[in-house]
Parts: structure tokens; sequence; C-alpha cells
């Protein structure tokens, strides 16, 4: 079905059925203009639109706010006490909504104890595995533990000829005195026992308490439960053996022995050990890290402790012993630490001039450990901490520790034994340190026994299952043990879609906030195979994207528009791909067909200085050495998981950062060694690092564009100035809703008021004093150019910026906002309520109108192109280049083809993701990138700049 905005579209919904479509009416959320819509059901619908469009007001905060309402509106209200509360959103009628899940970008799984084993419940899966045919293994002898029963007990004896004598013991505790005995067997006596055993020999009780024989204290004696000969047909001769051991189990404590007379003599215990070892019977509960019973004594199930860092202690292992690898002891003062190894490295045989990295275990042992007179580090830490009353040492030793992966669990959070149980020689602790795509082939070999296959069929089913879905969604460099809180936005999303593929849902709208976040395009193709196949099984798949490679796998594309803010907010086009690029004038339209393009740079810009990473090696990084270009536009691109954040936001940012805080103490430093690379090269080139995130400014509602820009106080000035302010003598801060002399008295400057509601959504009300305008009345009786405070606050950027036409000071930041593509925003819109993508290009705009700053500085941005459609694209280029062109330095992790291509240089890392990535596969510009065979970012890029020479 192909739709058109019209005056009949109400008409034309009310003939569909909302079995076949999700009908919306009237939605007014935002900026959406009384907008009405018919999804239809069971398709793959992408929704794409400029940034501010109103895309997410449309399918987020109306029909997936909706959708929820309805589903807790259906439970009872006692239920409903223990649920958030959802406001209506502001729309006429949604017919046809089904259970609906969004899966968005933002980490909202702030509990320190997920991982990724926990949100795809595939720990859950292995605990069950683990507990129903995991085997224990004694690690002492490697000896099978197992636990014997009464039927164990009879079938080995069974296994015997008819007729073959047996006598069924128990063991008698030692005891040490021949009073002990005496009492010892008048105890057993009063239970029933006649006999007991030593050696071969078999003595009467009665005589013993009659001192007519002797036993031997130092050697072991056994109570005689029962003398048999063997009968397998016989059912009376079957229970009484039965009886015997389990009367041999009690008395023995668990212990039970078997004599063949004349064969062998052998020991059975129902008691789970081995090799003086009591073992645990794995329970889904001894394996599970959320359960003081399962967790790690050491870290508490948290899978960190405080504890020395080698990270820190040795911030660069390429350096040797004798080059100053351990940091600690550089110092003069400290230095008679090291002096004996030095002194002693032909007795000790320790290599001093060999970097610490290619250190053998057993030399790196004798540095940690020490030997001789060489105290070594632990020691050397141990005195600092009986130090510890004076500060000095408190604050060294501080300075070297950190959180490091718990040693008793490596970080996996679970109880040190539950690595004595195995499944084909790997425990569970194994299973959650290996990558996802490491486990496949473990599982997919897994060699069963018939009655293991049985029993775990279904467990294995759902474990291989969730494995594959996380595979393809491209995670698969990630280990369950990995926690929640280190993920990207981009990584958390797709483990919730491959958790929501594992979940055998139907008849549920999905909805996704831009899913290829963060993916290379490689990645982004397996994602819409992920997609449809959600479809398949009967699903209704919402996507909010501006990928092209997405947009041409859908069924349906929706655009709202035409432009952005309060321009936007109307459907222009619904139908197929393939009717929007032949017949429709949109800026999707005219970027799909090629008729908008953004170009390739006429010049590369080329580097007279460098910075140089060298030997980082944080996560799967291998000591990387890389020269990073100043004055510049540089790209670090790469798979996912290939280590671009690590290297940029791990290693080079908190080292720039840590540098230029140390160069203020020892100025004309050349070189710095952070905790886990070296720092060299034109250091001097910049001044200072800027990380330009996707993180709010603030949780606070008063912090705005206009506040955030700098022009409110300019504003505030302009209205101080008018005669009336005068006449009443206004200051500027009359004119501020955060002070006290402007603020509405009732509200406080919020311009609403909360109204608690029992069992329903608080409901928010325009302040009656104020009519939400934030100001006392009397503050807004004055007026500039016709115009009093509040209503300038209303006004969006491209309005102010003809308002304030004659004020250069505002007009200046004005057109910023307007250059990377905010004119839609209002200057008083709260910046809690901005996207990710609506903040990166707020910080962008307030170091371009920032003139005055004349040190270069090297900024670094995360995928800057979230949340933005092609055009926009094109505007936060202009803007990029701009900081260049300025002096500044530009580096951005990104995977957009349009940003690539733009690049004046490319930092490609790889070749693959997670332990297959972590290298350096390319440096360069796009043009030679391009001429590169077998290279991921290349396959794709080629098609673009070839297209765009063309």
């Amino acid at each position: 079905m192909q739709m058109s905005v019209s005056s009949s579209t109400n008409l034309v919904l009310d003939n569909l059925s909302p079995k076949d479509f999700i009908i919306i009416k009237g939605a007014r959320m935002h900026n959406l203009k009384n907008l009405s819509v018919a999804i239809p059901r069971n398709q793959f619908v992408v929704v794409t639109g400029l940034s501010g469009s109103g895309k997410s007001s449309l399918i987020f905060d109306t029909l997936f706010v909706e959708a929820q309402r309805m589903y807790i509106e259906s439970l009872s209200s006692y239920a409903r006490q223990f649920l958030g509360k959802l406001e209506k959103p502001a729309v006429d009628s949604i017919l046809g909504v089904s259970p609906a899940v969004s899966i968005q970008q933002a980490v909202n799984n702030k509990n320190p104890r997920s991982t990724v084993g926990t949100v795809t419940e595939l720990c859950d899966y292995l605990h069950l595995l683990y507990a129903r045919i995991g085997t224990t293994y004694s690690p002492i002898s490697g000896q099978k533990v197992s636990k014997d029963s009464v039927s164990d007990v009879v079938d080995y004896i069974n296994q015997h000829e008819d007729g073959t004598k047996i006598l069924i013991l128990y063991p008698m505790v030692a005891l040490k005195s021949k009073q002990d005995l005496l009492k010892k067997l008048r105890v057993e006596q009063g239970k029933g026992f006649t006999r007991v055993i030593q050696g071969e020999k078999i003595f009467d009780i009665e005589e013993l308490l009659e001192e007519k024989t002797k036993l031997v204290l130092s050697k072991p004696i056994y109570g005689l439960v029962d003398r048999i000969m063997v009968k397998k047909n016989d059912q009376d001769n079957q229970y009484r053996i039965a009886d015997s051991v389990q009367v041999a189990f009690f008395e023995g404590m668990g212990s039970a022995i078997v004599d063949v007379v004349g064969v062998e003599k052998k020991t059975f215990s129902d008691r789970f050990e081995l090799d003086g070892i009591t073992f645990e019977q794995p329970t889904t509960h001894f394996f599970s890290f959320n359960t003081p019973h399962g967790a790690c004594k050491t870290c508490e199930g948290l899978g960190e402790v405080i504890g020395l860092d080698e990270r820190k202690i040795i911030p660069n292992p390429a350096l040797s012993v004798a080059a100053g690898a351990i940091a600690p002891w550089n110092s003069p003062t400290m230095r008679k630490w090291l002096n004996p190894l030095i002194n002693q490295k032909i007795k000790l045989n320790f290599p001093i001039h060999t970097p610490y990295e290619q250190l053998s275990p057993s030399h790196k042992e004798i540095l940690w450990e020490g030997r001789g007179d060489f105290a070594g580090l632990y020691r050397f830490f141990n005195f600092f901490d009986s130090q510890s009353h004076k500060i000095q040492y408190r604050v060294l030793s501080a300075r070297y520790r950190g959180r490091i992966l718990c040693p008793s669990c490596r970080g996996t959070r679970v109880r040190s034994d539950a690595q004595y149980v195995k499944i084909n020689d790997r425990s569970i602790i194994d299973l959650l340190l290996i990558p996802i795509d490491q486990l496949i082939p473990f599982f997919d070999a897994l060699s069963l026994t018939a009655r293991e296959q049985q029993v775990v069929e279904q467990v294995l089913g759902e474990i291989k299952d969730r494995l594959h879905y996380l595979m393809q969604v491209g995670v698969g460099y990630l280990t369950l043990s990995r926690p929640i809180t280190t993920l990207s936005g981009g990584e958390y999303q797709r483990i919730k879609l491959a958790t929501a593929l594992g979940s055998p849902l139907f008849g549920t709208i999905y909805i996704l906030d831009e899913p290829t976040i963060g993916l290379h395009p490689r990645d982004t193709e397996r994602l819409v195979e992920i997609l449809l196949n959600l479809k398949h099984q009967g699903n209704t798949v919402i996507v909010v994207e501006h990928e092209p490679l997405v947009m041409h796998a859908a069924d349906t594309l929706i655009e709202i528009g035409p432009e952005a803010g309060t321009h936007g907010g109307n459907l222009i086009f619904q139908g197929t791909v393939q009717a929007l690029m032949q017949g429709n004038t949109t800026h999707t339209a005219r970027y799909l067909t090629g008729v908008a393009s953004i170009a390739l740079p006429t010049q590369r810009r080329s580097a007279k200085k460098k910075l140089l990473i060298k030997h980082a090696t944080i996560h799967n990084l291998k000591q990387v050495t890389v020269e990073i270009p100043l004055n510049t536009l540089t790209v670090v691109t790469g798979v996912s998981g290939s280590g671009k954040s690590s290297l940029i936001q791990e290693v080079l940012y908190p080292a720039l950062e840590e540098y230029f805080e140390r160069r203020v103490v020892h100025p004309g430093t050349q070189t710095f060694e952070y905790t886990n690379a070296v720092l060299a090269g034109d250091l001097y080139g910049i001044q200072s690092v800027k990380l330009v995130s996707q993180n709010p400014l603030g949780k606070s509602s008063r912090s705005n564009l206009a506040t955030y820009m700098g022009m409110y106080d300019f504003i505030r000035d302009i209205f101080a100035k008018t005669d009336l302010a005068r006449e009443r003598r206004y200051h500027p801060g009359h004119f501020s809703f955060n002070s006290d002399k402007g603020q509405c008295v009732d509200c406080g400057g919020e311009g609403e008021q909360r109204i608690e509601m029992q069992f329903m959504a608080d409901i928010y009300l325009p302040c009656e004093t104020c009519k939400g305008s934030r100001f006392k009345p009397e503050i807004l009786e004055v007026t500039y150019v016709g115009k009093h405070v509040a209503e300038v606050l209303s006004m969006t950027v491209d309005d102010a910026l003809e308002f304030f036409a004659d004020h250069t000071s505002i007009c200046n930041k004005l057109k910023v906002l307007e250059k990377v593509g905010l004119g839609y925003v209002q200057l008083g819109q709260s910046s809690s309520s901005l996207s990710g993508g609506e903040l990166q290009r707020l910080k962008l705009a307030y170091y371009l109108e920032k003139e005055q700053i004349s040190q270069p500085i090297l900024f670094i941005f995360d995928e800057p192109t979230t949340g933005l459609h092609m055009h926009d694209v094109h505007k936060l280029l202009v803007a990029m280049h701009a900081l260049v062109d300025k002096g500044h330095s530009v580096v951005v992790i990104e995977h957009n083809l349009d940003v690539i291509k733009s690049a004046d240089w490319i930092i490609d890392l790889g070749p693959d993701g997670g332990a297959q990535g972590g290298q350096v596969v390319f440096t360069g510009t796009p043009e030679a990138l391009v001429e590169i065979q077998g290279n991921h970012t290349a396959h794709y890029l080629r098609n673009i700049i070839d297209g765009l020479q063309r």
C-alpha cells in the first residue's frame, strides 16, 4: 500500500482492518502534526526522515508507549501498583496494537552482576547442563568423583558367581585406648552386632569383652554386618543383601566395604568424596554467581577485587627490567629494591635486558615472588602495607592498586570448585571465558551418551540456538562473562535482539532504534537477515533507521518530514523503496537515487605533525603501534569488535588527558608512558584533548540550548535594557527562571506542576499561575520587539536568527547551531530531552563557535552520525572540516561510508573482531584503501568511491 498525506487519510484508514494494520490516528506528540498512518502487520517496516523530523515521537513516544500502557491497564489494580505509570500519549486512537518489545540503544542495565551470559539466559542453560550431566573430577588424582547407592553395591555383588561368599562390613572409627575399644564394642553389641574383623580374622565381640582375645589398636577394625552367599535368583537373598548394605552405610557413616572372600575387598561410599576431599554434588545454584551459594568467595560474585594492578606496575611491557619496566623502582630511593636482581642476574639466570612481555613464566615468578636476597614485587608491596601508618607509603601503594580480575574465579564470578565439574574436559568457568565464536564448535563436537543426550536435548538446543543468534548479530568476539556495563549501546541492543530471537514469540511488535549503530557494513548485512527472520516468525518489525542497506530490505518504508522540528511531523511517504526512488523528491529519495550526494573532497590534507601511539595493549589490542596525523580529519574504521574504541577511547584519550596534567608539572616532556601504551611524536602539536560524546549534559531540566551556548546572558541583558525594565529597576537576573527574582513562585520555574494519581500515571499540568512560561506574570510584561522572554525561549534557532539579526554576539552562536543542523530546536528546549545525535552536534557547535580558542585541540568523536539522516551527515562533515580548518585535529570512530570517504587519513583495525582483531591492517587515504583486496572496509567503500568518480 502506497500512501501520501491528504485530507481523506482518515477515510482510507477507516476501511482498513486492525487485523492487518496498526492504525494510528491523530498523533500529536512533540512536533507531530495530527499524523495518521497505517503500519502493515507482519512486515519489516523502516521509518526514516531527517533528524528531529518526528520518527521517534511516532514510533517510541506514541506507538510503543500506548502498547505498554494498554498492557498495564489489562492487569489487575493490585498488580498495577507495582508497575511504572505511563501517561497516555497525545493521539486520537491506535488500533491493531499487539504486545510490543522495544530494543533501544541505551544500556539501561546498570546491575554490576549482569553479564552477556545472564542477559541472554545462556548462563541459566549452562547451569542446567552442568547440573544434569557434569562430571566431578578430583584435582589431586584427576579421578572421577562418584557417589555409590545401595543398588550400585548390590549390582557389584551380583557380578560374581552364585555361591560366592560375601562379607558386608563397615569401618569403625579409630580408637586410641583399650578403654575406648571396650566402650565401642559394648555399643556395637547393644546394636545387635556380634563380630568384628581385623585383617583376615573374624573376632567375636563377647570374647573380646571378656578379653579372651585382643585387637591391635593401630590397625583398622571393621564391623561385620552380614555373611552371605550370592543367589541372584533368590528374591529374599537380594533383599537381605540390600538391607545389609544399607545398614553398613549407616553404621560406617557413609562407607561400606564388600569383602569377596579370597578375591578382593572393595570400599563404597554414599558420600560425594575422593582423595580425602568431600565435594558438593552439582546443582543449578552451585554454578550461579547471583546466589551466595554459587558466588566466588573472594570477589562475592562481582568478578573483580582491589589488588596490585600489573598494568600500573609495569605500564610498558615492551621495556626490559634494566630499561625501567618496573615503574615503582625507577626512582633513586626505590632503586635499592631492584639492585639485588641486577647484581645477581647471572646467579639467578635472569635476563635483565629482555622485554618484560617476552619473559618466561619462571622469570616472571622470580620478579614477583623474589629469590635469595632479591625480595620481589610482592614483598616490596607487603612492606609498604606494613608501613601504612605513614602517609607517603599509603599514597605510593595506592598508586599501583586498582580493580583487577579476581584471581580465584578469573573474572567469571563462579565459586572456584565449580572448575572441578566438567563436560568433555571443559568446566563452566572455561566456557564463560571462551569467546562465543569458539563456543559453537565446542557444542557442535560434544560427545554424549544416549542417556545424556536424552536428558539435555532441549537444553542443548536452546544453547546452540542462542549462540548462533549472537554470532549472526556480530558479537561473536564477546565472552559470556563480559559485564553488560562495559558494552556499547550498539552491542547491548544486538544482544537484546539475539535474546528476542531466542524466545519463541510470534504476533509481537518489535521496535528497534537504529540497530546498525556500531556496525560495520559487513555486519549490517547479517543484521538485516536476523530482522527478516524475526518477521518470518510471525512478528511485525518496525525499525527507525537511516542506513540505506536496511531501507532496501524493507517491505514498507515510511518517511516523516519534510524537514525537522516545526517543519516536520508529517507523513510524506509510505510505500516500497522502489516507489520512493521512482517518483519522489524527499531528502531520502534524493540520496538513495544519487540526485543528492556527499561529494569526495577535492584534496586530502597532508600532515606535517603526527602523534605516535606505541605498544597499546588493552582488551584485544596486540601491541598496536600507529601514527595519528595532526591537523587532519582522521577516521578509525574496522569491523565490530576490532578494537577501535579500545585504541581511541581507552588508550589515546585518557593517556593524553594524563599527559597534559603531567606536562604542567614537567614541561618539555616529549614522550609519555601510560598504563597500557606509550605516547610519542609531536605531542606539542596539540594543547588539549576533547572527547565529544553523546552523553547527556546533565539531568537538570533547566539546562537548554541558550544556557549551554552562552547566549542566554546576552538575551537577559537585552531585556534588562528595555525602558520598562529600567523603570522597574529589573536586572538580568529578573529574566531567568533559575532566579528567585524572575521564576514563578508556584512552580519554581518548572512551568508545570505534578499531581500524583494512585494506580494511574502522575499528571503534569501547566502551572495555573504562569501558564507554563516559568516566569512571574510581571516579568512577561517586559517585551522586546513585541516578544517577552518566554516567547523568545520558545523560538527555534531558525526563527531566532531572524529575530536577533542586529545582535552579532547572539547571531554568531545561532549560525553555528544552524550550521550543524540544529535549526529546528527551540532555544529553551531542555538539554535532557535532546537525542544523543543532537547532543553531540550541540557540543560540536559549542567548540565551533569558540573563535578565541587559538591553541590547537584534538577532538575525538565516537560515531557522530548516530541518529543522523544522510542529509544531516553532510552538515556534520562540513562542521568537522571547519574545525580542522581552524587548526584543530579531529579523530572519528565511524562506520558510515560517507564519513570514511571524506577522511584525510584512515586507520583500519582488524582483520576481524575479538581475538582475531586488535591489529592495524591499513593506514592511508581512502583511495589507497580501496586498492586493498580482502579488506572488509575496502570492499564496501570501493563501490561508493567508484560511483562518485563515474
